[in-house]
């Protein structure tokens, strides 16, 4: 038994002694004493004294129990007082008593029986080794002796046998529990790591891929320009290294290696800002812009963000649109990203990619939404949709 079950079997099982004392007093250590107050020899002072040291000896090993030190010399005793007892005063009630003692203070079935046995063979001997016609032990009284000594024997070994089963159950249950724990926890860093790449995957999506991907583009126009408007091939070759020096940043944020606060400076505002005369010195498109100085989050200025540069980002690829349109409100409910465009739309319900797919995840962990309506040759909107905390602490 470890500490954790001994400290939890203490109360228990202490208490469950503690009744038994009682009834090891009045029904096992008083009879014998009370049958011998008549006699005028020293049986009555020898009663006491055994009585007394018994009862004494049995307190001190149930103080300690389940650690039970002492207590195979407290069930020699036991037994040679049975024998003492049972030639003065009978001792058969006394040996009935005593019986459970034999179970609870062993380690195991073999030595309950034998300690029985040994008890039982003590009180028969001292028994019959002398006449005592007052408490009838004779013929009668061995009988008791034997019909007890059988009965607790039965019936210890049937509890016993209920323990160990009961254990080895518990044995079972907990090897299932560590192994279902085991799977559990194997299961959690799985889904960590499923989720951990999924959330680089859509950083690199949002921000390496989308500045590669504009590096590219304005690569091809600059080389296209080499050959005739010179100072817009400087402007784009500015863009690319503007654009690859954001790259950097992005790519050392994700690893660690600079902080991710260094993303986000000034409002969102200023940020959408920054993006749409970026996108719009870029591709020469005609972008109108109406936003509110909408105080938010960390998460959710970059959510703003990203939506913001992964709508733009298909502009450029897909949309052939001229004009784009953006609006950033703060509304009572939280705050919109409204993304418009002329371009010549799409079926929404046939689009496949991750970009898409990516703005929704990221509005939906922060308990946003994203909206896309298009049609053929009707261009696109994309509405997201925000809470927004009344924590001072978060913004």
């Amino acid at each position: 038994m470890d500490d954790q079950a001994q400290v939890e079997a203490r109360p228990v099982a202490g208490g469950i002694l503690r009744w038994y004392g009682i009834a090891w007093v009045l029904f096992g250590l008083c009879p014998p004493v009370v049958a011998v107050q008549g006699d005028p020899g020293t049986a009555k002072y020898w009663s006491l004294l055994v009585t007394a040291t018994l009862g004494a000896a049995y307190l001190a090993v149930r103080r300690r129990f389940p650690e039970m030190p002492g207590a195979t010399l407290y069930l020699c005793g036991l037994v040679l007082g049975l024998g003492v007892m049972a030639r003065m005063s009978g001792g058969a009630a006394m040996f009935i008593a005593a019986l459970p003692q034999f179970w609870v203070f062993t380690a195991g079935p073999r030595r309950a029986l034998a300690f029985g046995a040994a008890g039982a063979t003590a009180t028969v001997l001292g028994g019959v080794t002398v006449a005592v016609p007052r408490m009838g032990f004779g013929g009668g009284g061995v009988v008791v002796v034997v019909i007890g000594y059988l009965v607790s024997s039965l019936l210890g070994l049937g509890a016993h046998r209920a323990i160990r089963q009961s254990a080895e159950r518990e044995r079972r249950l907990g090897a299932e529990l560590a192994e279902t724990q085991r799977q559990l926890a194997e299961a959690h860093r799985r889904q960590g790591a499923t989720e951990e790449r999924e959330r680089l995957a859509r950083e690199i999506h949002d921000t390496l891929a989308q500045g590669l991907a504009s590096i590219v583009v304005l690569a091809e126009a600059a080389r296209t320009n080499l050959d005739g408007d010179l100072v817009r091939a400087a402007r784009q070759l500015t863009s690319i290294e503007n654009t690859a020096r954001e790259n950097l940043a992005e790519a050392r944020a994700l690893v660690g290696a600079a902080p991710r606060e260094g993303v986000a400076a000034g409002s969102v505002a200023q940020a959408l800002r920054r993006t749409l005369d970026r996108f719009a010195e870029d591709t020469g498109l005609t972008v109108t812009a109406e936003l509110s100085d909408v105080e938010c989050d960390r998460r959710t200025w970059i959510a703003l963000l990203r939506c913001t540069q992964e709508s733009l980002a298909n502009v450029r690829k897909h949309a052939d649109a001229t004009t784009v349109g953006v609006v950033l409100e703060r509304h009572p409910h939280g705050v919109e990203l409204e993304i418009t465009d002329d371009g010549k739309g799409f079926v929404v319900a046939r689009a496949r990619g991750f970009g898409l797919d990516g703005m929704r995840r990221r509005l939906a962990e922060l308990g946003g939404a994203l909206t896309v309506t298009s049609s053929l040759g009707d261009g696109t909107r994309v509405l997201a949709v925000l809470p927004l905390s009344d924590d001072p602490e978060v913004r």
